[in-house]
């Protein structure tokens, strides 16, 4: 960027994009054959309808350049102003001009002026990354296939950093969306007007030999038909002789673990779409979003990763997380020994068995139900972490109460019985209060009639 007045020239080294925190220098060079008046570097806000002035030079009061005074001479001199900028922040990205002024080699009195301008670009890295699952905490489905979806959200970068999904390290092949809100909505339920079914009826390989070598030599494998446990489909319909089950067989590898009732394919396709949002500052806020069709057998313990390219990161920035079903919830109750009119608090404390120590994700659902009956409070279920039983009566000496813990890889529950001892304080109230209404009872009729008789004998 140049501007020439005259025999004045003034241009602006252009610089890269820099990085926040870095110490930026601004160079300013011109040429001119006359005598220099000044210098003036301006920052710009605003849009460009304010300018602040942050470096001035005046040559009037500055003998450095006391030689360019012989304005008789006419020979092409070359100056450079610089401006150091020290540890550039958000808010000083924008424009920045220089302003030179020299003297007029017909009037001492005129002064002539040129300037040249710049952009500086000040880049930010990203400052945080998370993964989430998208509307959880959610149920177990063992009739049905359910759409998931991870989120993956990057805040503070400037420009919008680059964002893609790995799993088990293997960059994911996905399959571009053009309707990011409906999908967050609806967790990603895309048509497929341009792609193959997501469920299959036949066993994939994978599956069908892991299930062949579970079931016993003389159990043959059979093909699905996407229905419920209670309905039955005739011999004919499955191109065999003799009845056959309507589900599959698949042996339970973890106590109290359910598995669902329909199979999917072993590829199944990703859909892909984002969003941003820009902040006051500049810095840009990415959601990424990653849905497919889950597979609770395959995409159980499998690692998904977020990563992210940005100009201004050395390396890529990442985030990961294993997908878990729950594995038996941990509980605790207090107090150890309840009392009749004590109340009892049930609460979850971990996993028997879990990833990487009791990590779950996502998060599981916690649901309580007390055996073969309804909760204190005559509900048939609660949700939540904890189960508040206020003022227990003896009558639920020996329940048994279950806690369920469920996400859309799997489901388990743990039960735990609730021991309801005596409270003496209770006993003791009750038996004088029992004594005191007793002795109304038997006492009380006997001294009016003697007080009766005892008066009419005066009388």
């Amino acid at each position: 960027m140049s501007a020439t007045v005259g025999y004045l020239t003034v241009t602006i080294e252009p610089l890269p994009p820099v990085v926040m925190g870095d110490t930026v220098t601004l160079k300013c060079n011109f040429r001119t054959d006359g005598n220099l008046r000044e210098i003036v570097w301006f920052r710009v806000t605003e849009g460009g309808s304010s300018k602040q002035k942050i470096f001035t030079y005046d040559a009037m009061y500055n003998t450095n350049f006391s030689h360019m005074e012989d304005f008789r001479r006419r020979e092409d001199l070359v100056y450079q102003s610089t401006v150091r900028l020290p540890e550039v922040q958000m808010e000083d990205n924008g424009p920045y001009e220089c302003h030179v002024g020299i003297y007029d080699r017909a009037s001492r009195d005129k002064v002539v002026l040129a300037s040249g301008s710049i952009t500086l670009a000040v880049m930010s890295p990203p400052k945080s990354i998370s993964v989430i699952a998208a509307d959880q905490p959610a149920r177990f489905n063992r009739y049905e296939a359910q759409n998931f979806t991870l989120m993956c959200i990057v805040t503070g970068g400037k420009p919008a950093p680059v964002v893609y999904f790995k799993r088990d390290g293997e960059l994911i092949e996905v399959v571009p969306s053009d309707k990011p809100h409906e999908a967050a909505e609806s967790r990603g339920l895309f048509s497929a007007r341009e792609s193959r079914p997501l469920i299959s009826r036949d066993l994939d390989d994978t599956k069908l030999q892991k299930s062949l070598s579970l079931l016993e030599p003389d159990v043959e494998p059979v093909r699905l038909d996407n229905v419920r446990p209670h309905q039955s489909n005739t011999p004919g319909a499955l191109g065999q002789e003799g009845p056959q089950p309507t589900t599959e067989i698949i042996p339970e590898t973890v106590v109290s673990r359910e598995f669902p009732r329909w199979v999917l394919s072993s590829s199944p396709l990703y859909y892909f779409n984002h969003t941003q949002t820009e902040f006051s500052d500049g810095t840009m806020e990415v959601q990424a979003m990653l849905t497919w069709h889950l597979n609770p057998q395959l995409d159980n313990d499998a690692l998904f990763s977020c990563e992210v390219k940005h100009p201004a990161l050395s390396m890529p920035m990442q985030a990961e997380v294993t997908l878990s079903a729950p594995k038996g919830p941990k509980l605790s109750m207090t107090p150890s020994r309840a009392k009749v009119g004590d109340t009892v608090r049930i609460a979850v404390e971990g996993f028997q068995v879990g990833t990487k120590g009791n990590e779950v994700f996502p998060e599981p659902l916690f649901t309580w139900t007390r055996v073969g009956g309804l909760l204190l409070d005559g509900s048939a279920e609660r949700e939540g972490k904890v189960l508040v039983l206020e003022r227990v009566p003896a009558e639920l000496n020996g329940s048994m109460y279950r806690c369920t813990a469920e996400n859309p890889l799997g489901s388990t529950n743990t039960h735990t019985r609730l021991i309801v001892f005596e409270n003496p304080r209770i006993k003791k109230e009750s038996l004088q209060f029992n004594v005191a209404d007793s002795g109304e009872e038997l006492f009380g009729p006997t001294f009016m009639m003697l007080l009766l008789s005892v008066t009419l004998e005066f009388t």
